[in-house]
């Protein structure tokens, strides 16, 4: 079975479990650095990822995890897929858990920054592919998009709000790392991509 697809159904279940079943769950699965660092709770970097504030918001991230992960774990394989998902969510906590642990009021859910390492290495992978955008009609070559949402995501995360836009960064720059550190000849592909190697 697709490793994509039992990582939607896990997140799905999870989710709608937390927030409709056992809400007491929720509150024990997010991550709240304040506590995380107070009581240990380490798992919290894992188990947040996997419940979410809303049907909107889980839907978001399983569709871009459907769209880009089945592809990408085609690509670099199963072993490789998992591992760079499930580093994903460590990775890309820790700078709110840095950046937090003093902030008692502070908590964070949501896959996003798994899903951005999928994403990004997906754009690493595939740099010329067409990403669409709702109500944008014409594809933006992936790399371009990359680095308009990676500036965004910087621009943004100046300011206060609910999206944990350092989760998003440190998500996005993880998927390339990890290519680059242990997925063979990635650097070389991506140069042959543009005719440079």
């Amino acid at each position: 079975m697709s490793v994509t697809i039992s990582l939607i159904a896990l997140n799905v279940l999870v989710s709608v479990v937390t927030l409709y079943a056992a809400p007491q769950l929720f509150n024990k699965f997010m991550m709240m650095p304040y506590r995380t660092v107070r009581q240990k709770t380490w798992y919290e970097l894992v188990s947040s990822g996997f419940v979410h504030a809303g049907l909107g918001h889980l839907f978001l991230n399983m569709f871009v995890l459907f769209f880009f992960g089945l592809v990408l774990e085609r690509t670099i394989g199963q072993g490789h897929f998992l591992a760079l998902y499930f580093t994903g969510l460590i990775v890309s906590g820790l700078p709110s858990l840095y950046k937090e642990k003093d902030n008692p009021e502070f908590a964070t859910v949501g896959a996003s920054g798994a899903v951005e390492g999928v994403l990004f290495a997906f754009i690493f992978l595939f740099p010329l592919d067409p990403i669409y955008i709702m109500f944008i009609p014409v594809g933006i070559p992936a790399i371009i998009f990359g680095a308009l949402f990676l500036a965004y995501s910087v621009y943004a995360s100046r300011k206060e709000g609910r999206i944990n836009h350092l989760a998003h960064i440190a998500g996005a720059l993880w998927g390339l790392v990890y290519l680059i550190i242990f997925v063979p000849n990635t650097i070389d592909h991506f140069l042959t991509v543009f005719g440079l190697l």
